[in-house]
């Protein structure tokens, strides 16, 4: 296909199709829609994080004025789904049992939803909420992962793992071993959550909702309420943020099905931030042990890494906290393990880098201490145990540029001047320290369906159902379509977000380009191939009887061998017909399976300390990737901006602090849990080392979302050891650890 974005008609640093809309307010998001008659539904949260419901009276709030409904588990609607019996619930996504919001009086976790007020406004929705009384009989609740260790259970995605020899790093001259612990974390997206939901027939129902996948969320709404595809619409073209936390249906808008159900109302349902904090998942607190042996050249003979994860009371929530272990370096002896711990809390869920961004901490601050153990550079150290194929199954890499990772990110950085003892550096007053890690997260692809027209104004329409939660993933796409049509970028149209568009996978797991974009490439080849195979067939002119692999697109032009020219426009003129339209399912190659698929980051640090106060403040940052084939080099660049001041924000405040006499968030606003804001953020550079994987996908391209996430707060705590030589293996990195 040649080198994508070399043309004048597709740059590859496009502004976002959707800009204009999102910056001018036009952009409708889940709670702006506005649908005739909506009421709002306003919910009614426990005061305990364990036991039952003895009474709920709700007699006040039904009196009062402009309440139309007050939905609970004493008088929800018949839900099909849920009402079967246990043997027909199965939920193959899920292991364990969903949350079912309004089923009956047991309690899981705290401020879980227990009734929801319907009223013509919100107001008097949020005054009635205030009415509902309730009673419980109360147990204790254990939310404290550290003291329910021996309570820990194994899921099924998360089986023990070895290769070679268990004991290996027993005998190693130098070893190191430790233990690393981090928070519950927070999405906290600008955006809370949402949904309008309105029942056009007891049989038909259209959402209208934040969801990272309308596909996953239409098929879980069918699957709950028995519906067919076609009575189930799920519209979500804009998304203000999720990183995870828009990947399933989550309690507020099954009350919102719910309650409109009940209600014979449009209802809208939109949670409040402290809301946000418990029904919409969140990272899991983990503790991890981690042993490291080597040679005393540095060379690895053997690590193990046993996880524990939270997980909730009723699903068995596991992430890939372990993978990076297995996977990263070049050591013939590893095993991990990893076990869930069931806390009295809502189910965590995937969040940005998922288990990888926690398992790295761990990985990657080990890594550098055994780098101090063994008076080695930390990154002669990684290059020592360099991986040059996968160790976790022996098949190459389908493209690894680590090393260049490595390389750029140490010349742009100046690794080269960092003096390698602890406290020996300062600049203005202030401890100076360097840290670096490495991060590696897996480039999957999914199949994909896209439709693409070519209408007889010469525009081009393509269709499907991905998500855009915020890379520009729209951008993308029309870029995409652009390149492969040979058209001026400005004439493409794309429309995602809807689940009647041809269905997509779920925008997560850094696969939205590789799959969804694979898709559009593929639609827009099939529809080439069937407007040559028209022209071809077309009697009396110059295409007539070619060959259709003697028919190619260039320039907007639709050339044969011979240099015969005509415009697109022209030849659906020529055809008699207003468009022509071709969807294609778009699959992972067989030739992927023999090929080990992974994106890779290093990252460079550097952080000042205060020598009296121990107030750390990032200084510098570089981080080098490869993503493979940078598509556009801004919404790129942003997405690493992005996952930097996340990664600042877990190394150095993030923590949900819950008091677990109570199992209750005690930080659940922005006053209290410490996100990161400007003054925080030091200068960035990213680096892209922009080369294509020739497997993945037809574009190059590799994940890109999640990598740059994976490995940066070790390397914040690495700087943080550097300046002070206190090492702080509990995340965050707060003044009373450094004290």
């Amino acid at each position: 296909m040649g080198k994508f974005f070399e043309r004048p008609l597709v740059p590859d640093d496009l502004d976002r199709v959707e800009g204009k809309e999102k910056v001018t307010g036009t952009a409708s998001y889940a709670a702006e829609y506005d649908v005739p008659g909506v009421h709002y539904g306003v919910l009614v949260n426990s005061s305990i994080a364990k036991g039952k419901i003895s009474t709920l009276n709700t007699r006040e709030a039904e009196r009062s004025p402009g309440v139309v409904a007050v939905v609970t588990h004493l008088n929800r609607p018949k839900i099909p789904f849920w009402d079967n019996p246990p043997e027909q619930q199965d939920n193959k996504r899920v292991e364990g049992q969903e949350f079912r919001v309004f089923f009956d009086d047991t309690i899981y976790f705290d401020r879980q939803p227990i009734a929801l007020v319907i009223a013509d406004t919100f107001e008097r929705a949020t005054y009635a909420a205030s009415l509902v009384k309730a009673t419980y009989k109360k147990e204790s609740p254990s939310t404290n992962i550290k003291n329910n260790l021996d309570k820990a259970l194994t899921a099924k995605q998360a089986q023990d793992y070895s290769r070679g020899d268990k004991d290996a790093l027993k005998s190693a001259p130098v070893k190191i071993e430790a233990q690393y612990t981090t928070p519950f974390q927070v999405h906290n997206p600008m955006e809370t959550h949402a949904a309008t939901v309105v029942w056009d027939a007891p049989d038909k129902v259209t959402v209208y909702n934040k969801t990272q996948a309308t596909k996953i969320a239409q098929q879980d709404i069918m699957r709950t309420f028995g519906l067919k595809a076609e009575n189930v619409i799920v519209h979500s073209p804009y998304v203000g943020g999720a990183f995870g936390s828009s990947s399933r249906v989550w309690p507020e808008e099954m009350a919102a099905l719910i309650g409109a159900k009940k209600s014979g109302k449009p209802v809208k349902v939109m949670l409040r931030r402290d809301e946000a904090f418990n029904m919409v998942g969140y990272r899991p607190t983990s503790v991890q042990r981690i042993s490291i042996g080597a040679q005393s050249d540095g060379t690895m003979t053997g690590i193990n890494h046993e996880a524990f994860g939270s997980t909730s009371q009723y699903e068995k929530f596991a992430e890939r906290i372990v993978d990076p272990t297995k996977a990263l370096y070049n050591c013939a002896n590893v095993s991990t393990s990893y076990r869930l711990v069931p806390l009295d809390m809502s189910t965590p869920c995937w969040t940005r880098g998922p288990g990888e961004t926690s398992g790295s901490f761990a990985l990657e601050s080990a890594v550098d201490e055994l780098s101090y153990a063994l008076k080695m550079d930390p990154l002669e150290l990684r290059l020592k145990n360099f991986a040059e194929k996968d160790p976790d199954n022996g098949k190459p890499w389908s493209s690894n540029y680590l090393k260049e990772c490595y390389e750029s990110g140490a010349k742009k950085f100046g690794w080269k001047n960092r003096n390698p003892q602890p406290k020996s550096m300062q600049k203005d007053g202030w401890l100076l320290g360097m840290g670096m890690a490495a991060g590696i997260y897996h480039a999957g692809r999914s199949p994909a369906t896209v439709s693409a027209t070519l209408r007889s104004n010469g525009t081009l329409l393509v269709q499907t159902s991905v998500a855009d939660t915020g890379p520009g993933s729209a951008t993308i796409m029309t870029q995409i379509a652009a390149e492969a049509m040979s058209i001026d970028v400005r004439k493409v149209e794309f429309q995602w977000g809807h689940s009647t568009l041809p269905p997509a996978p779920g925008q997560f797991g850094s696969q939205t380009t590789a799959s969804t974009g694979s898709g559009v490439y593929d639609a827009v080849k099939a529809l080439q191939k069937k407007i040559a195979g028209m022209l071809s067939g077309k009697q009396g002119w110059a295409f007539s009887g070619l060959p259709v692999e003697d028919i190619s697109f260039a320039d907007e032009m639709i050339v044969d061998k011979n240099g015969d020219k005509v415009s697109y426009d022209d030849a659906l003129k020529e055809l008699s017909v207003k468009e022509i339209k071709a969807e294609f399912e778009s699959k992972p190659t067989e030739e992927r399976e023999q090929y080990s698929g992974y994106s890779f980051a290093a990252h460079f640090v550097e952080v000042l300390v205060h020598p009296e106060t121990k107030m750390v403040k990032m200084n510098r940052v570089v981080c080098a990737v490869d993503a493979g084939r940078v598509i556009n080099k801004k919404t790129a660049a942003s997405q690493v901006y992005g996952s930097m001041v996340w990664g600042t924000g877990i190394a150095l405040m993030e923590e949900g602090i819950l008091d677990h006499r109570y199992g209750r968030y005690v930080n659940n606003d922005f006053a209290n849990y410490h996100i990161p804001v400007n003054a925080d953020i030091c200068h960035v550079d990213v680096l892209f080392t922009d080369k294509p994987d020739p497997i993945l996908d037809p574009m190059g391209a590799k994940g890109l979302g999640e990598i740059g996430l994976v490995g940066f707060a070790a390397a914040v705590a690495n700087a943080v050891y550097h300046a002070t030589g206190k090492r702080v293996r509990d995340l965050p990195i707060t003044l009373d650890k450094l004290l």
